[in-house]
């Protein structure tokens, strides 16, 4: 379950975590992802590139209840980091634009919505991070952006989900994968920390093509943090529907972990992983149901890694 706060705080792992990244670079602080609802639609969903979104979408299946139900900007950010503050103790804050493309509106319609985000706590909030995609950049907002980098740590995500424009257009993503170059073209010398976000298991891509995805990563030195997500479908979804008709093979959480065994040494040592997989609420969620607590799932990962000696980035030694 995607909570309204994702914590980042965990021990030594053979991979570039980001829980420790945080530590190292706030001294020990526990720093908090708190996500925000700013609002935004998508030009796949509005008509402007298509209708009814990627495939395996829906929006709510990864925005938490607590950011649909409360509207407010300024409320969301206070009751987010309140949470933080009291359930897992935190000290500082990234805010998460997250649900939907966060850079779909005019750069001063942007502008008004991160300063009001950024102002809410300005000694406690250390980053801003928006989830975008990358038919949805161009230089303007990056200069943007940029401009809040003096005060805050600022992480640009874009959707890769696939390097494969079969795929992308199979899963109606409505752009390509050359435009997904052309932005970090454009972000090649800029001052954003940028992410890029994957999803593994489309059921018509293999093995090899899938492990092909960290040789593309690679070859970016702009890519800085990495989102890694198993395919999962979602009620309300377009994927949804056709995998209840006709259901097809997802990954098990074995077989998930094995195949991460074999893709972090292929990724770049000093790309940091803020994820290795994803999960949707329980209650959106249709497969794979691996019927463990986000914690519990993070553990297997991470003791089958460890228990084999994969070492992130040994196989480009």
């Amino acid at each position: 379950m995607q909570n309204e706060v994702t914590a980042v705080a965990e021990g030594f792992k053979n991979y570039n975590n980001y829980g420790a990244w945080l530590r190292k670079k706030y001294n020990g602080q526990r720093v908090f992802k708190v996500i925000v609802d700013g609002g935004f639609t998508c030009p796949n969903r509005d008509g402007s590139k298509g209708f009814g979104g990627c495939t395996y979408c829906n929006v709510d299946s990864f925005t938490p209840s607590v950011s649909r139900e409360t509207p407010n900007l300024r409320e969301q950010v206070i009751k987010g980091m309140e949470r933080a503050r009291t359930g897992n103790k935190a000290d500082k804050f990234i805010i998460y634009f997250q649900p939907n493309t966060n850079t779909y509106a005019p750069v001063h319609y942007l502008k008004m919505l991160y300063d009001e985000a950024l102002s809410i706590d300005p000694e406690n909030i250390v980053g801003l991070s928006v989830g975008t995609r990358p038919d949805c950049i161009d230089a303007e907002k990056i200069a943007l952006l940029e401009s809040y980098t003096d005060r805050f740590d600022v992480d640009l995500e874009m959707g890769m989900e696939s390097i494969y424009d079969e795929t992308l257009g199979q899963i109606n993503r409505g752009c390509t994968h050359g435009e997904l170059i052309s932005a970090l073209e454009l972000l090649k010398n800029s001052k954003l920390d940028v992410c890029v976000h994957t999803i593994f298991g489309f059921p018509w891509e293999s093995k090899e093509m899938m492990l092909a995805y960290a040789d593309e990563i690679n070859r970016f030195e702009q890519i800085k943090f990495v989102k890694f997500h198993h395919l999962h479908i979602v009620e309300g979804s377009i994927m949804g529907v056709k995998y209840k008709r006709e259901p097809f093979k997802l990954f098990s959480l074995p077989e998930y972990a094995d195949f991460l065994c074999e893709l972090l040494p292929r990724v770049r040592p000093d790309i940091v992983i803020q994820r290795l997989f994803g999960l949707s609420d329980r209650e959106l969620l249709i497969a794979p149901n691996w019927q463990l607590k986000k914690s519990e799932i993070q553990h297997f990962i991470d003791e089958t890694i460890r228990q084999r000696g994969v070492v992130q980035g040994s196989a480009l030694l």
